[in-house]
């Protein structure tokens, strides 16, 4: 046989199969979709948003543009009122009264506060160390007070401290104190704002106390047991390891009292719509009793705008010393 060079021999071509052709089948956009998913949360969260805004926000927005205008009864019920710029808060600035009722507020607010945070802090204190059962009243008791309704609490200090038939004046008369036979305490000024000071106290101990006792729960036992073995009093430990770690959270709470008393003015409208006189109206007070007693609204929401322009200014100043304590001891 012939033997064939296979170098040599042609080569016979294959035949190539015929190209597919590719069917794109129809995907959805996945831009849309994916747009879609990130913007699913807002919308979930938008209801709520809009509902703080017209809540909180719109009233403010609204007292401020009243302050700035002549708003009494008749724009109230025509809705045309004149823009008289600062005018409500010149009135405001050189009327005595107000002045004597910023002073009033302050000193509201300082007592009310210092005494709030002292019995507090001594009550987490003695929570922390008190047994489980005793521990447990406490608490308990704290939490039922704190949850009681302001009205409800305001009602009830009204009752005890009543002149005829108070349990107060009947408790100090079978003492022995005649004088406090039928004694009118909401018509004295003092006696007045000593009540209420003790009901706001009474009110705000049970959230600061809980709060402050809270954290002490995160103290670490160690650092007590090498305080003592140092020879540190109860003194010396409280402010060299307690009081060193609560700081932030009583910068906190001390805030939040500043806040709560500041605004008190459901207490002083229930129980003594600011009287006898003027002995217990503070700012808020003054804001509502200028809004209704001449129709005033623009000179109310013009107090409102300056209580909270001090409030704020008060906050400031108090995160700044703290502030600056804390860098002090770094």
């Amino acid at each position: 046989m012939p033997v064939v060079d296979q170098r040599t021999a042609p080569r016979i071509p294959r035949r190539r199969p015929a190209p597919r052709l590719a069917v794109r089948k129809s995907q959805p956009r996945r831009g849309g979709t994916g747009r879609a998913r990130n913007l699913w949360p807002y919308a979930l969260v938008a209801p709520a948003v809009g509902g703080m805004l017209y809540l909180l926000v719109y009233p403010l927005v609204r007292a401020v543009l009243i302050s700035f205008q002549d708003f009494r009864l008749r724009q109230l019920i025509a809705g045309d009122a004149d823009f008289v710029g600062l005018r409500n808060y010149r009135t405001l600035l050189t009327d005595p009264r107000f002045w004597e009722v910023v002073r009033r507020t302050f000193l509201f607010m300082a007592v009310n506060v210092i005494l709030i945070m002292v019995i507090a802090t001594l009550v987490a204190l003695m929570v922390e160390r008190l047994g489980r059962i005793g521990r447990t009243v406490v608490l308990c008791s704290l939490v039922l007070a704190w949850a009681m309704p302001v009205v409800a609490a305001t009602t009830v200090f009204q009752w005890l401290f009543h002149s005829e038939f108070g349990i107060v004046n009947w408790s100090l008369t079978s003492l022995g104190l005649d004088s406090f036979d039928r004694y009118p305490w909401f018509a004295n000024g003092t006696a007045a704002f000593a009540i209420l000071v003790t009901l706001i106290v009474w009110q705000s101990v049970p959230f600061a106390a809980i709060t402050l006792y809270s954290a002490l729960t995160t103290v670490s036992p160690e650092l007590y047991e090498s305080a003592r073995l140092d020879g540190a009093g109860a003194g010396r430990i409280f402010r060299s390891v307690t009081f060193p770690i609560l700081r932030p959270i009583f910068l906190l709470v001390v805030s939040l009292e500043v806040i709560w008393t500041f605004k008190a003015f459901v207490q002083i409208w229930v129980m003594t719509r600011g009287g006898p006189g003027d002995a217990t109206t503070i700012l808020p007070v003054y804001a509502v009793q200028t809004a209704l007693s001449s129709q005033r609204y623009d000179l109310g929401s013009a107090a409102s705008m300056v209580t909270v322009v001090l409030m704020s200014g008060v906050l400031v100043l108090y995160f700044r010393q703290m502030l600056r304590q804390e860098d002090e001891t770094r």
